[in-house]
């Protein structure tokens, strides 16, 4: 190892020519809303990401022992943004592959404008729409969260069960939230209930009360929300609160944050609010593994996503490694390969395990922080859902919908 960095640093034009800025670095591309509706919540991915970059790297890291870098670019939660941050990802800094982005619609965009023509393997942690699944993407787009296919079912028969029939909704107009408020709607109707009155919303305005108005017409009996908090839902809830037009709420993990309890109030929110989320079996062992380490750095490994942020990146690392080089080209059947059985079980924070029976030619299978990773022909996963509501303490109460 010694030997291969003085030569390295002898030759710089090699690495200039891999398109790796650094000697001995693999750069992976870490894209994220690190600005926008929901940057308190990409803190926890990203820092889930960057947690399993460092086991990987100190425990051999990549190939010949290479470091794994993210290189991060900020999509913002915005389509525009994500192709700027995908072309400065794919086309300047190099990079083998992506995680993220972790919305959809940032998604979508990077994916159609940059990575698909480029033929640049991508694995989202928390982008959920079901438009994901349709798109042509010569299996280069994955993701390790489940479509909101499952999410909206499951937040109809949340609603049905708690014995509502006649439900009002609004969503705001882009891809992640227009795409599980259109499932809601079909399942909610299938189960025989009513959809009163059904409105998108611009994001960011400074009050929507006469919306709230208009939907509070024809007798619902509670609001369903799909909306990010940091840019519609808190002023929704907050509106229909304050003029008496709503007083129950049904939502998506888009609303969790504990902004919303401390910017509406837990006496305002209890027994009024319930919100779905992505969300990993605590008492698994692959979760327990990463929980212990993530609470070592100082994260809260409940926080939405921060387990899924994990796992895309050990995963990624584990494809690079099956593949033997940062060749592009071959990530996304190599990904396939460490993802799924056959294989040995390989679990968070055993990459050097991982290493030592990739290079033995055995197959390995990644048993996730957040679950299974069994992609299908789409690239995608299924998954788990918690319920949340607000406490007697006033913080968040998890259950799990089963």
């Amino acid at each position: 190892m010694k030997l291969f960095k003085k030569l390295v640093i002898a030759v710089p034009a090699l690495a200039f020519l891999a398109g790796v800025a650094q000697a001995g670095d693999v750069k992976v591309g870490s894209a994220g809303g690190v600005t926008g509706p929901i940057a308190e919540l990409v803190a926890a991915i990203m820092k889930g990401r960057q947690l399993a970059a460092d086991h990987i790297n100190a425990d051999g890291g990549l190939l010949r022992g290479d470091m794994l870098k993210l290189v991060i670019a900020d999509s913002a939660c915005d389509p525009k943004a994500a192709v700027d941050a995908g072309n400065k990802l794919v086309n300047v800094e190099q990079v083998v592959a992506i995680v993220g982005p972790s919305c959809s619609g940032a998604t979508n965009g990077m994916v159609s404008s940059v990575t698909i023509p480029a033929g640049v393997t991508v694995l989202s942690d928390s982008a959920t729409a079901p438009s994901i699944s349709d798109l042509k993407d010569n299996d280069t787009v994955f993701r390790a969260s489940a479509s909101d296919a499952y999410q909206g079912a499951a937040i109809a028969a949340l609603v049905y069960k708690a014995g509502l029939r006649r439900v009002a909704m609004t969503y705001s107009n882009d891809d992640y939230n227009a795409g599980i408020a259109n499932v809601f709607e079909r399942e909610f109707s299938k189960m025989g209930g009513t959809i009163t009155a059904n409105q998108a919303h611009e994001p960011n305005k400074a009050s929507y009360r006469s919306e709230m108005a208009t939907l509070s017409q024809g007798g619902p009996e509670a609001l369903a929300l799909f909306a990010y908090y940091g840019s519609s839902g808190i002023t929704i809830i907050k509106n229909s609160l304050e003029n008496g037009l709503f007083d129950k709420f049904y939502a998506a993990d888009g609303m969790f944050d504990v902004s919303v309890i401390q910017q509406i109030g837990a006496d305002n929110l209890r027994d009024r609010l319930w919100i779905t989320q992505a969300a990993s079996d605590t008492g698994d062992m692959s979760y327990q593994r990463f929980a212990d380490t993530y609470k070592s750095a100082g994260g809260n490994p409940e926080a939405p996503y921060a387990a899924h942020g994990y796992d895309v990146t050990f995963l990624m690392a584990m494809a690079i490694e099956k593949a033997g080089s940062a060749d592009r080209n071959k990530i996304s059947a190599a990904l396939r390969e460490v993802a799924s059985p056959p294989g040995e079980v390989i679990r968070p924070n055993q990459w050097k395990r991982a290493k030592q029976l990739i290079n033995a030619g055995r197959d390995v299978n990644y048993q996730g922080a957040a679950g299974v990773n069994d992609f299908d022909a789409n690239g995608d996963v299924t998954g788990l859902f918690s319920l949340n509501t607000v406490g007697p303490d006033g913080k968040w109460s998890r259950t799990m919908l089963k």
